[in-house]
């Protein structure tokens, strides 16, 4: 019977079709990108359904996917630009012009059910047989009915952040507090505070109709799937794993962190890369080549990742503090800054030129895996992203941790308080987009350079376990998608899953 049962999972295998429709934002559309090329290596016919833009930023991965001999494909669907009050190419959160138009992209959301379905009616070879999509796109679970195949939620959080949220959704705890009063996350395995001014926005701010539709949307549509897939990994959170599941009666399945999907330099350089010209490639090539010229372990890597604005007086106090630990630094501003205004100050304080030599500033996009994992990078300076806390968890960094909004304050507790791999520079306000030039200066300098010698400092034996236990962690999280590993397995169940479903 079980030679039997063998034989019609491998014949069912070639049958299956999973779809995967990822938010389009790049911390979400790329770590799903990673996933439907790991699910594609397991011989499955995987499709990724985005808007043009979006495609074009994985095309040079996906590309090189296929030419390894993997059976995935990309397939457009129309943005509502125009509905939304859009203009033409905001296709991605990180694209709009203004903040100030967050709320025409909540609507723009919620317009794509009709697009969607529209390529659905397209994949007939093989049909459907799974649907994997964004938490935050819930009009998904219509369209999985009316195909009446198992639909799951991507979630590109950790099992942490899914139970802290339900369990201050149920219990509302911190609903008649101030903004600065702390209190007691109830029902998880550790003990663990925050202050209402930490929390994510969807629990303080009034966003506006079409996002509190949205907001409520995203429950229903997390409480009915099939299950949800996690981009983090057990050995990682195995309390919350266990508590998450057992709380919700889910099904979970951690398969990260995905980002090791990326194995070589020309897979590191290319994910997420935006089109570029001669004198950016040459301008990457001359930043890897001064990397080569530091000693192992040496320099700091600061980024705040794509979608954080922060004000232009804080990014200096930031500056100065990397100025004056007197270590070398790449510190990468994106495009999302306050371009001008902080250029101005840079120039004003004498800064950049200051540093010349042992502080590396780069303006613009940067492939962070790849910097991540060169031998020189000796710490992490990160607003605590969910994927950059698993890039620098990945390859043995500690981290130095600067949240500014969404989970991120979460992820600091993980960082600091559970794994203790990292330090704090002590942001205790989450700054929300769009709002950010009513936060000014949180963090000064002295706290900065403190956080950064706490875990880089060469004669301290605390600093030395931090960077040990970072380095344990490494080890953890690249064993466990190799063959064998935990998330291997758990890819290898969620596959069995949906085979188990076609039978019945």
């Amino acid at each position: 019977m079980e030679s039997l049962t063998t034989a019609m999972s491998t014949q069912k295998l070639h049958q299956l079709h999973f779809v995967l429709i990822p938010l389009m934002a790049p911390g979400h559309l790329l770590p799903m990108v990673d996933l439907a090329r790991l699910l594609a290596r397991r011989n499955v016919k995987v499709t990724i359904m985005t808007t043009p833009l979006n495609a074009a930023r994985v095309r040079a991965n996906i590309d090189r996917e296929i030419q390894s001999g993997s059976s995935i494909t990309v397939q457009h669907f129309r943005f509502p630009n125009a509905e939304a009050g859009l203009p033409e190419g905001c296709e991605s959160i990180d694209t709009l012009p203004s903040m100030d138009l967050l709320l025409n992209f909540a609507k723009a959301m919620c317009l794509l059910q009709e697009p969607v379905e529209e390529v659905f009616e397209k994949l007939i070879s093989p049909s459907p047989t799974c649907v994997i999509h964004d938490k935050y796109l819930p009009f998904v679970a219509d369209i999985a009915k009316k195909l009446q195949v198992p639909r799951i939620t991507f979630d590109g959080t950790s099992c942490f952040t899914l139970l802290c949220d339900n369990s201050l959704y149920d219990s509302e705890v911190y609903e008649n507090l101030s903004e600065s009063e702390p209190f007691v996350v109830p029902g998880l395995p550790h003990r663990i505070v925050f202050k209402k001014s930490q929390l994510p926005e969807w629990f303080t701010l009034n966003r506006g109709q079409d996002v509190s539709v949205l907001r409520e949307k995203t429950r229903k549509s997390e409480e009915e799937a099939y299950g949800v897939i996690v981009n983090s990994f057990e050995e990682f959170e195995e309390e919350y794993v266990k508590e998450y599941r057992r709380v919700t009666g889910r099904k979970v399945w951690c398969v990260g962190p995905v980002s090791l999907s990326n194995k070589d330099d020309l897979d590191k350089t290319q994910r997420g890369k935006p089109d570029s010209n001669e004198k950016e490639e040459e301008e990457e090539g001359q930043y890897l080549k001064w990397l080569d010229s530091w000693p192992a372990r040496s320099v700091i890597y600061v980024c705040l990742g794509t979608l954080n604005f922060v004000p232009p007086e804080q990014l200096m106090e930031l500056g100065l503090g990397l100025e004056a630990t007197k270590r070398p630094f790449i510190w990468v501003l994106r495009d999302s800054y306050k371009r001008e205004e902080m250029d101005k100050l840079l120039k004003e304080d004498g800064l950049e030129e200051r540093v010349k030599g042992r502080g590396l500033i780069i303006r613009g996009w940067v492939p962070q895996v790849l910097i991540l994992s060169h031998t020189a990078i000796g710490s992490f300076l990160t607003h605590c992203g969910w994927n950059s806390t698993l890039e620098g968890i990945s390859n043995g960094l500690p981290l130095i941790t600067f949240p500014l909004s969404s989970d991120q304050f979460y992820n600091e507790k993980v960082i600091v308080q559970l794994l203790e791999i990292g330090a704090r520079v002590g942001a205790e306000i989450a700054v929300h987009l769009g709002e950010e030039d009513k936060y000014g200066v949180q963090v000064k300098r002295e706290k900065v350079k403190e956080a950064i010698e706490k875990v880089m400092g060469e004669e301290d034996e605390e600093s030395e376990r931090i960077r040990e236990r970072a380095r344990n962690y490494a080890e953890k999280a690249n064993r466990t998608l190799q063959k064998g590993g935990s998330s291997y397995l758990n890819l290898s169940l969620l596959i069995e899953d949906i085979i188990q479903c076609m039978m019945e």
